[in-house]
């Protein structure tokens, strides 16, 4: 970290936001450098949602649109555009599981993934809402959060604007005056 601050002073133009961050987390033992370990955090609150590995790429034929982003750490993610009844648009990432707190009963119209209900996901911290979650349309309107963590027929879709990368937020800490020329 001394190497850090001497190069700061030195050279202000060679600083790379986060690298104090990732170079913490490998002293650590971390895995910040994994490029799947990227933390998903709530753009509202900052809590912790998921992780890089948690994405889980599930196609919609009801998508409007389907792009690739290497949003997350040169990760290929697939984002989908989809548009609710009332013509509100969302892009949105699939994930596998994520720290979410889902609002049952499930509702089984108007899903974009045909053969899957879906229920409302908000942060559990803030309770800003972050997207939906799906589950088979044969299960009931109801069930456990164990049985949707533990099923590999679930999944949630996130809206991206509502999303934060750990490794940009950490670059978004402002340089001291006294490191600026």
């Amino acid at each position: 970290m001394q190497y850090i601050s001497l190069l700061l002073l030195v050279y202000p133009a060679a600083y790379q936001p986060g690298e104090a961050c990732a170079a913490a987390g490998e002293e650590k033992g971390g895995t910040s450098s994994s490029p799947a370990a990227a933390l998903i955090l709530c753009r509202g609150c900052g809590h912790e949602l998921a992780d890089g590995t948690d994405i889980h790429n599930v196609q919609s034929r009801m998508a409007l649109s389907i792009r690739n982003d290497t949003s997350i750490r040169s990760r290929r993610v697939n984002v989908q555009l989809f548009e609710n009844p009332h013509g509100h648009q969302f892009e949105v990432i699939t994930f596998r599981k994520s720290d979410v707190t889902l609002h049952w009963p499930a509702d089984k119209h108007f899903s974009w993934f045909p053969g899957f209900s879906w229920t409302l996901a908000t942060c559990p911290r803030c309770g800003t809402h972050l997207g939906w979650a799906f589950q088979p349309s044969d299960w009931p309107d109801t069930v456990t959060k164990n049985r949707f963590e533990e099923s590999e027929h679930t999944f949630l879709a996130l809206i991206t604007h509502r999303l934060l990368r750990e490794d940009f937020a950490s670059s978004l800490l402002m340089i001291p005056k006294s490191f600026k020329s």
